[in-house]
Formats: C-alpha cells, sequence, structure tokens
C-alpha cells in the first residue's frame, strides 16, 4: 500500500486562523506597493536622503511604542478589538496621504501608517497580538509550519503590490511624477478595508491558563522564561539594526546608484518577495526535517554572504538578481524564528513574548534608516551594507549560542 495513504490526513486550519492569514495576504499587497514606491515618492517631492531616512526612523520608533504598549495588554484580552482599531487607523493614515502632499501631514500620515517598513502584511506594531492569536490557535507540531506559511503569503501579496506599483509607469511611459505616486496610496487603503472586513468575521477565542502548581516551580519557570528572552532581545538587537541600515532604503539606494525608476524597481522587488515566500516554504520544510536552528543559521549565513557582494557590483540587474535571491535566505526564515519566539513562555505570556521579539528588532531597526540615509546621502554607498552584514553575522553568532541546544517548539507545551 502507498505510504502516503496511511499517513493520517492533517485536520485544517482553524477559523480564525484561516481569517487572520486572509487579513495578511490583502494588507500585504499595499505594504508591498509602498516598500517599492514610498521612498521613490519622497524622492521625487524633492526630499533628501537624510529626510527619507529620518521619516522612516519615526515610523518605526512610533510602531516600537505601540507594541510595547499592545502586545502586554493583549494577554489579557481584546485582541480583536486591537486588530480591527489598527485596520481603520491605517485606512484613515492613506486617504490623507493620498489627498494632500503638506509636509507635516504626510508626515504624521507616514509615522502613523508606516510606508515603506515593509511589514510583510502583519499588523504593524500590533503583530504580537496576532502571533499570539496564531500560537493559542494551533498545537505545537504545526507551529513551524503554519507560521512560514502565513509569512509566504505576506511575501506573495508585497511581491504582487510591488508589481502593482510598477505597472502605471508602464503605461505612461514615463518615470511617475509626484502626483502620480499619489494614487498608490489607493492600495493600502483597500487592503485596510479588506483586512478589518476579515476580523469583522473573526471570533476571539477565550484563553484560560492551565493551573499551576502550587509549589515554588511556578517563579522558577518564570525566571528561566525571562533569561530566554533577554538573550532573544539582545541578540535581536543586532539583527535589527543590521536591517534598519539597508532594508527601508533599498529602492531608493537603487535609485541613486543605477538611476533607475520604479518601471525597474518594482518587478525586481516583487520578485525578491515572491522569491522570499518560496524561502519560508522551503523554511518550514527544512525546520522539520532538521530543526530550526540549523535552518536559520544555514540560511541566513547564505544571506549575509550575498549581502556582502551585492554592493559590490556596478551593474543594475547583477545587483538586483543578488538582492531577490537574498529574499529567500533572508526573509525566508521569518515564520520559524516567530515560531521559536512563541515557544519561550506559556500560553499566558505569549503576548510578551512576541511583543519583545519584535521590539528587540524594531527598535534598532528605527536606528537604521537615519543612519544609512545619512550615509547614502554622503555618497558612501557600499559602507551600510558592509556595516549591516557585520551586525547580522554577530546576530547568527548570538543566536547559536544562546538557543544552539534548545528545541524550544517540542520543549514546552502549549
Amino acid at each position: 500500500m502507498d505510504r502516503a495513504l496511511k499517513r493520517p490526513a492533517r485536520p485544517p486550519l482553524p477559523r480564525n486562523v484561516r481569517l487572520l492569514i486572509g487579513m495578511r495576504a490583502v494588507r500585504s499587497v499595499g505594504q508591498g506597493a509602498m516598500v517599492a514606491a514610498f521612498t521613490l515618492y519622497l524622492h521625487a517631492l524633492g526630499w533628501s536622503g537624510t529626510a527619507i531616512g529620518a521619516v522612516l526612523m519615526g515610523a518605526l520608533l512610533f510602531g516600537t511604542l505601540l507594541t510595547i504598549i499592545v502586545g502586554p495588554l493583549s494577554d489579557h484580552g481584546g485582541r480583536r478589538t486591537f486588530l480591527l482599531g489598527y485596520d481603520l487607523v491605517q485606512a484613515l493614515v492613506a486617504l490623507i496621504a493620498m489627498t494632500t502632499t503638506t509636509p507635516w501631514l504626510l508626515v504624521v500620515a507616514a509615522v502613523i501608517g508606516g510606508f515603506g517598513r515593509g511589514a510583510n502584511g502583519s499588523a504593524g506594531p500590533f503583530s504580537p497580538v496576532e502571533q499570539a492569536w496564531l500560537a493559542i490557535e494551533l498545537p505545537m507540531l504545526r507551529r513551524g509550519s503554519v507560521f512560514s506559511v502565513n509569512s509566504a503569503v505576506g511575501f506573495l501579496g508585497m511581491g504582487i503590490g510591488a508589481l502593482l506599483a510598477a505597472l502605471p509607469a508602464l503605461w505612461l511611459g514615463h518615470s511617475l511624477t509626484a502626483d502620480d505616486y499619489r494614487l498608490l496610496f489607493v492600495l493600502p487603503l483597500a487592503g485596510s478595508l479588506a483586512s478589518f472586513t476579515l476580523m469583522w468575521l473573526a471570533r476571539e477565542p477565550a484563553v484560560h491558563a492551565p493551573p499551576r502548581p502550587r509549589d515554588d516551580s511556578a517563579p522558577k519557570i518564570r525566571r528561566e522564561e525571562n533569561r530566554l528572552l533577554a538573550k532573544l532581545v539582545l541578540a535581536n538587537s543586532l539583527n535589527g539594526l543590521g536591517i534598519g541600515l539597508i532594508g527601508p532604503l533599498i529602492a531608493y539606494w537603487f535609485a541613486i546608484k543605477f538611476q533607475r525608476g520604479l518601471v525597474d524597481i518594482g518587478p525586481g522587488l516583487a520578485l525578491a518577495f515572491i522569491v522570499g515566500a518560496m524561502g519560508s516554504f522551503i523554511a518550514g520544510a527544512a525546520s522539520r526535517r532538521y530543526g530550526i536552528m540549523n535552518t536559520v543559521l544555514w540560511m541566513r549565513g547564505l544571506g549575509i554572504v550575498l549581502l556582502v557582494a551585492m554592493p559590490l557590483l556596478p551593474w543594475f540587474w547583477p545587483a538586483m538578481a543578488l538582492y531577490i535571491a537574498r529574499g529567500a535566505t533572508n526573509r525566508g526564515t521569518g515564520g520559524v524564528r516567530q515560531a521559536l519566539a512563541a515557544g519561550l513562555t506559556r500560553v499566558e505570556r505569549r503576548g510578551l513574548a512576541s511583543s519583545l521579539q519584535n521590539i528587540s528588532i524594531q527598535l534598532p531597526r528605527a536606528i537604521g534608516p537615519a543612519i544609512g540615509g545619512w550615509l547614502f546621502h554622503a555618497g558612501y554607498l557600499t559602507l551600510p551594507f558592509l556595516l549591516g552584514a557585520a551586525l547580522q553575522l554577530g546576530y547568527l553568532v548570538l543566536y547559536a549560542h544562546f538557543f544552539g541546544h534548545m528545541d524550544v517548539a517540542q520543549a514546552r507545551e502549549s
């Protein structure tokens, strides 16, 4: 008999999980368009690299502040309300950005909306709410694969969004003007409204913490969880700064280094996101066979090599090809790393764990665009890549040292 016939069929994903993944899909289209277009829009308005980096930094800092507040609060319930409110605010700021170029209004909309930061379809600073909700709905053994699928869906949507952002330039046959760019904000507006509709259909599950023994084991477990979370924060801080130096400014870097517009940059970024989705599926499968740690080390290690090589190439498409390939290696591990973070604590502290996972990346990442934008504006088009590679190498070393002998997803009860 065929072995496949002997395998028990996996139960379908819970309804709430399907809705959360659907929300990521519809949000990600607008986010992908903004990654491709937002810094180029500010460039078309005449903003300097330093000013562009400062706006991106403000958006990331604001998002970090909200994450600090929202993540722990979500452990006490109200996840559905948080996510409904997030999507309504996102729709409002997209509408503002689409209808005005007044600098202070545009800055406020960009800071609140996080335009250009690329949240992979997640709810930005509210993403710990989503991650904790997913972890509650899923058994331990399914988290790695479902988190990877969730991440892959976001990358696919961002790829579609980046491609849609480039279509007006193809239709018009010329580089987009500032007024042309403003029309692209209809994509995050529509995505936010669609996401709100899907969340309206969801029903938040009641979560009850399992009874704990009355002896001294609970404080001991809590101290161990805190040690693990502190290690995660330290490692992630290097990763976040390394990402922030380049990631939010990548479209701007391609524009100033190679004098290319959205018609070339948009499809390239779209391919990078789609390859990132493939990388997420690969990482999910590899983590089941080889473990999360080996998957992260090999894939992120290759990504560091590509990051170093990318700015050394003097031609646009070869450099873009390395960026596309790096999409699979670097972005692909996001889902399995989220699954690892979700398994570091017990269920009643999962919002806190997801928040620290995000904050420890976002806060140093917020500093990166200001430094990278200033260096790019000063003509140092290679140095941010080398600094980013060194920081991400340090992250991998710490990640392996702190979690190399752990299989968190299987060691903790959900």
